[in-house]
């Protein structure tokens, strides 16, 4: 065996020989502190270009942008690993697509555009390819104009050459468009006036450090392929569009029969489209991004709630009764309210009729028996969960006449005489079809359903909320105000496209679907999300 070498840490020159073994030990393990270092900055080094998403589109564009959809076709490596892990599972991607993890998007989305009869002289080698980035948005900006004005963003790297390819789109389009590229990014306008505009605008104050954007697409939680966002100036702009239109259908609708002093049709009832208005003006503004994630597919929203969602999104219980049902249950629904919400919705909706909420509450319980709003806040209870069993037959629901054949029910959290007392109103008003509503009290619940059987099952705690197909597809049970469950493998579900074998063979990869809606410091949140096997 050779003699030793020894690390140069110092001058440059060897290191001298040690003269007793504690030196070799000290120079060998400094050495490998060094090595390790170096190591691990490299690989910090590659596992943050792996997983960082890099620059984004609305660093190229200004804070006046009103709504902004964006495109990552290269997010982090641990999206492309789950997007093809999971794409992969369906034929039909494998037929129409076919894409792999080395092929190149962007030439795919051109090729499809030039099959399509777009621009069939340019050369995606050549004219594209040198240039275009991985990165696009389209948004609607205030450039000063009477209208926002529609901007596109692309992300270039050779400038120079992104230049001449956007020449060349120019021409095969007639000429149309301007642009002004700058600082790895391309805007694309109706003019050069608007697209320099922008250009300024943002240079000065880009729409990537504006406080609404940053507080919403960071409430949107981790980004991904697609990411979208509404400025709050889009409600003003939508109640804008509202009021025109509005107002041009009552002037061209046809009048109609109706006494004196009637001279025409309204649409809509003038104290509900000012009530529809104000709600879009105090608009806050919102955000969603589309990921993969687990081998799933996923949408993340955040917004404002408005005065009519946080009525019906203030609950946070609807996991605790969905979690409860049976483990194989087919199709869950479970909502959670919060303390008066029915009396905040009856007002609001009151508002917009131009009437009071006691005037209308008064009409529903003269019609219905029922005292509002407690005869409803007591029934609903804390939460409630509608659930469908896994041998529901839709087929037969319409065939026969047994209503106790079908699996469903739900399930009211509450306290159960108080719930069954109300029940027993409604029982009345129903008459001969009362045992559709007839029910089962349990701990701290009532089951109300026409199977017996599936009742039985509801009373009792079925541990859904450990099943690993609900939680991998409703993340956030806990603190829920709505939960939508669908096991889709159930049998009942397939069984719809049992004629259809394309179908079946596409949707047999999915697993679950899942929708969770929760509030969070007056803002609401939703995650739609589909797993596969």
């Amino acid at each position: 065996m050779s003699s030793s070498e020894y690390l140069d840490i110092g001058s440059g020159g060897p290191l001298p020989p040690a003269s007793t073994g504690s030196g070799r030990r000290t120079a060998l393990v400094a050495g490998g502190i060094v090595a390790g270092v170096a190591l691990l900055g490299a690989g910090a080094w590659a596992a943050w270009s792996f997983f960082a998403t890099g620059a984004q589109p609305a660093e190229a564009l200004p804070e006046t942008t009103i709504a902004y959809a964006s495109i990552d076709l290269d997010p982090s490596g641990g999206q492309k690993i789950e997007a093809l892990r999971t794409l992969q599972k369906f034929p039909a991607f494998e037929d129409e697509v076919g894409l792999d993890t080395d092929d190149d998007v962007r030439q795919w989305i051109f090729e499809k555009i030039q099959d399509s009869g777009g621009c069939a002289d340019l050369d995606y080698a050549d004219d594209i390819e040198t240039w275009l980035g991985d990165r696009f948005a389209i948004a609607a900006v205030d450039a000063g104009n009477e209208e926002p004005d529609p901007v596109f963003v692309l992300q270039v790297g050779d400038e120079d050459a992104a230049d001449e390819g956007l020449r060349k789109l120019s021409d095969c389009a007639d000429g149309e468009g301007a642009w002004v590229i700058a600082d790895g990014w391309a805007l694309v306008g109706e003019t050069q006036e608007i697209v320099d505009r922008v250009s300024e605008d943002a240079a000065d104050a880009p729409l990537s450090d504006d406080d609404d954007f940053t507080r919403w697409t960071d409430a949107a939680g981790d980004p991904g392929i697609v990411s979208l966002y509404a400025a709050p100036e889009a409600g003003a702009l939508i109640a804008e569009e509202l009021d025109f239109f509005g107002g041009m259908g009552q002037a061209l609708a046809p009048p109609i029969d109706c006494e004196a002093p009637c001279e025409g049709y309204a649409l809509e009832d003038p104290a509900a489209e000012d009530e529809i208005t104000e709600a879009l003006e105090d608009f806050e503004g919102a955000a969603a991004t589309v990921r993969f994630d687990d081998g799933g597919l996923e949408l993340e929203l955040a917004g404002d709630a408005g005065e009519y969602g946080d009525a019906v999104t203030s609950g946070d219980q609807a996991g605790d009764t969905v979690s409860t049902l049976p483990a194989d249950t087919a199709v869950a629904v479970g909502l959670a309210f919060g303390e008066d919400w029915f009396a905040d919705l009856v007002d609001q909706i009151a508002a917009g009729e131009g009437s009071t909420a006691d005037e209308l509450m008064d009409q529903i319980s003269e019609e219905t028996g029922l005292d509002l709003p407690d005869d409803v806040q007591t029934l609903l209870g804390d939460s409630v969960a509608i659930a469908i069993g896994p041998d529901f037959d839709p087929d037969g629901l319409f065939a026969s006449s047994e209503p106790d054949d079908f699996p469903t029910g739900v399930k009211l959290s509450g306290d159960p005489d108080e719930i069954d007392s109300v029940l027993d109103k409604l029982r009345e008003i129903v008459g001969p079809d009362a045992g559709l509503i007839d029910s089962d009290q349990g701990d701290g619940v009532v089951v109300v359903g026409p199977d017996a059987d599936y009742r039985g099952l509801l009373v009792e705690d079925g541990g859904l909320g450990d099943e690993d197909a609900f939680r991998d597809v409703v993340e956030h049970a806990d603190g829920a105000s709505g939960i939508v469950y669908v096991d889709l493998d159930a049998e009942w579900l397939t069984g719809l496209w049992h004629d259809d074998e394309e179908a079946r063979e596409n949707l047999d990869p999915l697993d679950a679907f899942g929708l969770s809606t929760w509030l969070d410091d007056d803002a609401v949140h939703a995650v739609v999300k589909v797993t596969t096997d």
